[in-house]
């Protein structure tokens, strides 16, 4: 039993998946009637301005007549995902010093036409002189 007097769930068999600053825990747990259910906990960690951290938790119960739906519709969603946008992650934009691809394009471009000799800068000339 826990502090506050609630029992607390037996975990039958669990995983984890650490992603970054986030992990998933994935439980099988038992019900009063000793039927099983999974528990799906996404685990975020937040480090505070004076360096001390927390953790922000979210659950999600899956019971049993509902993982034939669930599992199809999130096959759906990753395969459309993955058909989309591919399977390569675009992380970089969450960064403090994220730089739009086309930015750099900008850039680049702005540094070429300085760089490059203005029209003036040649003779006109025609084909027939040639």
């Amino acid at each position: 039993m826990s502090d506050n007097g609630t029992i607390e769930k037996e975990e039958i068999f669990s995983k984890v998946l650490r992603a970054g600053r986030r992990t998933y825990f994935f439980d099988v747990r038992a019900t009063k009637a000793n039927d099983y259910y999974l528990t799906i906990t996404e685990s975020k960690k937040f480090t505070n301005e004076d360096g001390s951290f927390h953790y922000k938790k979210h659950k999600i119960y899956l019971y049993k007549e509902d993982f034939a739906g669930f599992n199809e519709i999130l096959q759906e969603m990753t395969d459309y995902i993955l058909e989309e946008k591919g399977e390569e992650v675009i992380s970089e934009r969450h960064q403090k010093n994220f730089k739009k691809e086309y930015e750099d394009e900008d850039e680049q471009k702005k540094t070429e036409a300085t760089a490059a000799p203005s029209a003036a800068a040649f003779t006109d000339i025609s084909f027939e002189d040639i």
